[in-house]
């Protein structure tokens, strides 16, 4: 059986889509078996939480880019080592917009920082939860 492809054409293509989490590497705010809404681009910014594929590997990332132009993904779970885009074809398949983890839904904002510098993101996350919100 062959891996499914994301690829595709027509606006379905551009749509938002779920994913599992599988793994313990972006907890704790992405615990394993949680499930995001991927939205669809190919542009990120440093500090978006991704999905990419690297050498043609799909990986679930926080995204960082320096001063210097250096990029690489890290894993919010400091066991799992960071990966040096330096070098190496990828490309970003989407940003998370979403994550439910037993029903508790939480929303992903992405907006520029302002006074960055190369130990922050240029981009702040603001992460809202929207559970009981007109219960």
């Amino acid at each position: 059986m062959s891996e499914p492809m994301l690829e595709g054409t027509g606006c379905s293509m551009h749509e938002p889509y779920a994913l599992q989490v599988l793994g313990p590497d972006m907890e704790p705010e992405f615990p394993d078996k949680c499930v995001v809404i991927v939205e669809p681009t190919e542009q990120c910014r440093s500090g978006m939480y991704v999905f990419v594929e690297v050498e043609g590997v799909r990986w679930f990332r926080q995204y960082r880019r320096d001063d210097q132009g250096r990029e690489w993904l890290l894993a919010l779970n400091e066991r799992f080592p960071e990966i040096e885009l330096t070098g190496l074809e990828w490309k970003v398949l989407g940003v998370i917009i979403q994550r439910n983890i037993r029903r508790r839904i939480k929303h992903y904002e992405y907006r520029d920082a302002e006074g960055g510098s190369s130990s922050a993101p240029a981009t702040q996350v603001n992460a809202v939860d929207i559970t009981h919100q007109g219960a």
